[in-house]
């Protein structure tokens, strides 16, 4: 053949094989010879949890940097694993100073007070830098998951889910498994010609709002004007979700390879099912970037645990039931973490290699434990970004958590300079 088809084209032409992994078992082995020919997608996830972790349960010891350490017992379920993550140690966010929000500006790094007049400011978070370039060519940019509707106190923070765009505004997204479930696999009933109209329905609005604010910048103030430009910002980033919808109308949603969630489910339970989701995302290649705001409350609950989790995370002193229930809290965590770990290394890719080969996982918060925001808990598991696996790496002390994105971003092929607060890449985590 002079010219094979890309994905997109079989996306495009074959309803059987819509954003599915091309199956050469199931007869496309001319579309699966042709997709080997390029890399496979990287892909990109954050699993962020509140609340922190129990410091001298879960930290390795920082005297004992690099591939020889002993692995502590808050992370021993992930023994099995110990080639394949690093534990960075030294991050933090220089401007967090809330103890009690664990993903706000996780993946932001930014000053809650930069703007004159506010006491809430954020910015874009790393997740949707990563979308704006990497999630082009999937049906949706990025996924924003949260926990379901029986969380309690969760001590994440402000925002509906770990996502921030350019504006610092939050995005949202699916509250429990089977709210994602839905959004990846069940089908858009409304007729295609109606879709269509619709969207150029959204667009003409979005052209006479755009025409209104155009003669609007006329003789206006700097703030004012630094307001409009923010308001630009904003369309712009709806014309861009306008073309994606656009592209994929008439597209039929991919076959779901999981059944449907069962209701009610809450805990540890559920952080396993939405485990399953974000790998099924993956296969299915709906999405190369997703975001996992994780329960902790209803983890407890499962867990038979009575502490309420604010008081889980001050277990300073003697032993006690919070320290028992931080600890637990702990060991439930990386099994879970431990188990999507498997899933990616068991889910294979059409030239013969995993989704952990092509996927980062990072998996952290910003709160150490208790109102400690300094050296914040994160591992980065996975071969996607190029990082250098099976180590303690000890950066020094203060690094700022958003080199670590930037290293990520960039090892994940997405062109940027700096992200939030940003000094550089940390080359000790480049392999």
């Amino acid at each position: 053949m002079s010219h094979l088809p890309s994905r997109r084209h079989v996306l495009r032409s074959t309803a059987g094989v819509v954003a599915l992994p091309f199956l050469p078992s199931l007869g496309f082995r001319r579309f699966a010879a042709a997709a080997a020919a390029a890399p496979p997608a990287r892909r990109l996830v954050f699993l962020g949890f509140g609340w922190g972790v129990t410091e001298d349960f879960w930290y390795p010891d920082i005297k004992t940097p690099g591939p020889d350490y002993a692995l502590p017992p808050g992370l021993a379920p992930l023994d099995r694993h110990k080639a394949d993550f690093t534990i960075v140690q030294g991050l933090w966010n220089k401007y967090s100073n809330e103890g009690h929000w664990g993903s706000t500006m996780w993946l932001t790094g930014a000053n809650r007070y930069a703007q004159p007049g506010q006491n809430f400011h954020n910015s874009v978070s790393a997740d949707q830098v990563a979308a704006s370039q990497i999630g082009l060519h999937t049906r949706f940019a990025s996924l924003q998951f949260n926990y379901g509707e029986k969380e309690g106190d969760s001590g994440h923070g402000p925002g509906l889910s770990m996502a921030w765009d350019v504006r610092g505004k939050p995005v949202g997204g699916q509250n429990g498994p089977l709210a994602a479930y839905h959004r990846l696999f069940s089908a858009d009933g409304t007729p295609v010609e109606k879709q269509r109209a619709l969207l150029a329905e959204r667009r003409s609005v979005l052209d006479a709002v755009l025409d209104n604010a155009r003669y609007l910048q006329k003789g206006l103030s700097t703030t004012d004007q630094q307001k409009l430009d923010e308001y630009f910002e904003g369309i712009r980033d709806i014309e861009t979700r306008l073309a994606k919808d656009e592209q994929w109308i008439g597209v039929p949603q991919p076959q779901a390879p999981l059944a449907e969630p069962k209701q009610p489910v809450s805990g540890r339970d559920e952080i396993g099912l939405m485990y399953d989701i974000i790998v099924a995302a993956f296969q299915t290649d709906s999405s190369r970037v997703i975001t996992y705001r994780q329960p902790v409350a209803s983890l407890l609950t499962s867990l038979d645990i009575k502490v309420h989790p604010h008081d889980m995370s001050h277990y300073h002193g003697s032993r006690n039931e919070k320290l028992d229930a931080s600890q637990r809290r702990d060991l439930a965590q990386t099994e879970l973490f431990a188990g999507f770990l498997d899933r990616l290394k068991a889910a294979s890719e059409p030239e013969g290699t995993t989704l952990f080969d092509h996927t980062t996982v990072v998996f952290g918060s910003n709160i150490r434990t208790g109102h400690e925001l300094t050296n914040c808990p994160t591992v980065i598991a996975g071969r996607g970004a190029g990082v250098k696996l099976g180590q303690n790496l000890v950066v020094p002390k203060n690094t700022p958590l958003c080199n670590a994105w930037l290293t990520l971003l960039k090892g994940s092929g997405v062109d940027v300079d700096r992200h939030g607060d940003s000094t550089g890449t940390i080359s000790d985590l480049v392999a």
